[in-house]
């Protein structure tokens, strides 16, 4: 509880003068000296700070924290609100998957945390049995990441689907499906899953945002009928495919997620959600949820209208007006004006020359006014005296036409870092190389581990600031340029660090003494992560 005090005003007739006071015991506790200079500097508009040049040495030396991020992480587990014994085993999980050297099986986890020697079968139940349901884990993220939000500030979100490849052929959800790596020439298929992820923006100050992962669900296409299969099983099947749609599923997660948001007491808040243009489209726009806004791509000859005028006479009420160029001959008339709009994107600030049209109608959303904005190529070069080379151009729609333009500009380009999350969950995490077969467990072991990974960025957040790197592992020589915010696989070796640096003892990788195996906080044994990290299958 704050110390309440009284702004005081004296009026002059050329001047004002404000006052605000303080007692003279803060004064004497702070060692304020008469006519010493003081900054004041605005938060915002409902906290000032006030900052001293002049600092004393602190009597008393305050012992910092050994395991920031450990700490930060058990933080997060305590708030999941599940019993004792169940929240220790989904910790050694997620730790384990997070400093994990050989394969992500659950054998690999097992021998991580040095469980190899003892009944197994718990650890599997963990995930075939329900002890623990991912939705708990993403509710602590969603909710963490929302806190760091202004009140009635749009909720950005991104929206997007990946496949994990499997071999199996007894798997659940495991079909052919076409290979996105596939080159342009020829179409290629892969026994994959398929699942949907949406990830919260995190924001920076320097108006960079990193995407969390926040909800992460099984979307298995329908197992196709046999060719001689009767013609009701052939109907069925139609009738699944839309229902169980990437673009179905996606609508179903965003009324879900905004359910939570409101439970969690946003409803004032909207809900803003970047997708590319595979969910820009019917199914989407037309059953979204309430307080909720769709930014996404469209191509570029996208047939749109303007809204109809005013009703004349008697028939039907039309929903669509004149028709208007497509997005590619907006890009193109010389008549509309380009506006320049700053924005984040590839680590710095650029100046995005973009178009756009208030209210514009299309056929896929129905009776509901969409803003068109088209961006224009951004030109880059490869080497300091390089050619400029330009991009591709970008047109956008979003459903909400009063929105701020830079809002929604910026929402966009956070968007990409979902791919980064892909990449990192593959390539890090190794969420598909889990071999299991039990129903429950295909849908939870990789939810559990992307799960995993968005604790890692919130704790990371909480530790260090959202763009604030560690100090404790000194860079290479090579490294140059500090980087802007830390990798994943910084603080995937800072945590590692956290956990093993007592039992190896190597400070500045030169001391050598004898290592203390019995530290309070090291229940992942370095022993048995390091010999069993290869043969673990």
């Amino acid at each position: 509880m704050g110390y309440p005090t009284k702004v005081q005003l004296i009026q002059r007739k050329a001047s004002e003068q404000w006052y605000i006071n303080f007692p003279s015991a803060v004064a004497q506790a702070m060692e304020f000296d008469k006519g010493e200079v003081v900054e004041w500097i605005i938060e915002d508009k409902a906290n000032l700070i006030l900052h001293r040049k002049r600092t004393l040495r602190s009597p008393v030396k305050l012992k910092k924290k050994e395991t920031p991020l450990i700490d930060a992480i058990d933080d997060l587990l305590n708030d999941v609100g599940i019993g004792d014994r169940a929240i220790e085993r989904v910790r050694r999980h997620v730790l384990s998957r997070l400093v994990c050297l050989g394969r992500h099986t659950i054998t690999g986890l097992i021998t991580t945390f040095g469980g190899q020697f003892k009944d197994w079968s718990a650890e599997y139940r963990l995930y075939a049995r329900q002890r623990i349901e991912p939705a708990q884990l993403f509710g602590v993220i969603r909710r963490a990441v929302a806190a760091t939000y202004r009140p009635n500030r749009p909720l950005i979100f991104a929206m997007d689907d990946t496949q994990l490849p499997r071999r199996g052929i007894k798997m659940p959800g495991v079909k052919y499906l076409r290979d996105p790596m596939g080159p342009p020439f020829r179409v290629n298929f892969v026994r994959a899953q398929r699942f949907i992820q949406l990830s919260m923006a995190l924001p920076a100050q320097d108006r960079s945002a990193r995407m969390v992962p926040v909800d992460f669900v099984h979307a298995p296409p329908v197992a196709k009928p046999r060719h001689n299969a009767e013609p009701q099983a052939w109907q069925a099947y139609r009738q699944q495919c839309r229902a169980r749609s990437l673009a179905q599923v996606g609508v179903q997660r965003l009324a879900v997620l905004r359910e939570q948001l409101d439970a969690d007491g946003r409803a004032d808040q909207p809900l803003w959600v970047s997708v590319d243009g595979s969910y820009t489209n019917r199914t989407v726009l037309r059953q979204m949820p309430e307080r909720t806004v769709v930014i996404g791509r469209i191509r570029a000859d996208a047939k749109l209208y303007n809204p109809p005028g005013p009703m004349q006479g008697r028939g039907r009420r039309r929903v669509y007006g004149a028709p208007l160029p497509t997005p590619e001959e907006i890009r193109q008339d010389s008549q509309i004006p380009w506006i320049k709009v700053e924005a984040f994107a590839a680590g710095k600030m650029h100046a995005f020359k973009i178009k756009t049209i208030d209210s514009v109608r299309w056929r896929a959303s129905g009776p509901c006014d969409l803003r068109l904005i088209v961006i224009s190529p951004l030109g880059y070069r490869k080497t300091k005296n390089g050619r400029v080379l330009y991009r591709k151009p970008a047109y956008l729609i979003c459903t909400d036409p009063q929105a701020d333009i830079r809002k929604v500009l910026q929402a966009y380009l956070w968007r990409w870092d979902i791919e980064v999350n892909f990449k990192e969950e593959k390539s890090i995490l190794g969420i598909g190389q889990a071999k299991v077969r039990h129903p429950e467990s295909v849908e939870r072991v990789p939810a559990l581990a992307v799960s995993a990974y968005g604790l890692l960025l919130v704790a990371a957040a909480r530790a260090y600031g959202c763009t604030g790197l560690p100090k404790v592992i000194p860079p290479p020589k090579w490294r140059r340029q500090e980087r802007a915010r830390p990798s994943t696989q910084c603080l995937i070796n800072h945590l590692r660090h956290e956990l093993w640096h007592k039992g190896m003892n190597l400070t500045h990788f030169a001391k050598n003494e004898s290592p203390n195996m019995k530290w309070d906080k090291n229940n992942l044994p370095l022993e048995s992560a390091l010999y069993y990290a290869t043969t673990a299958g």
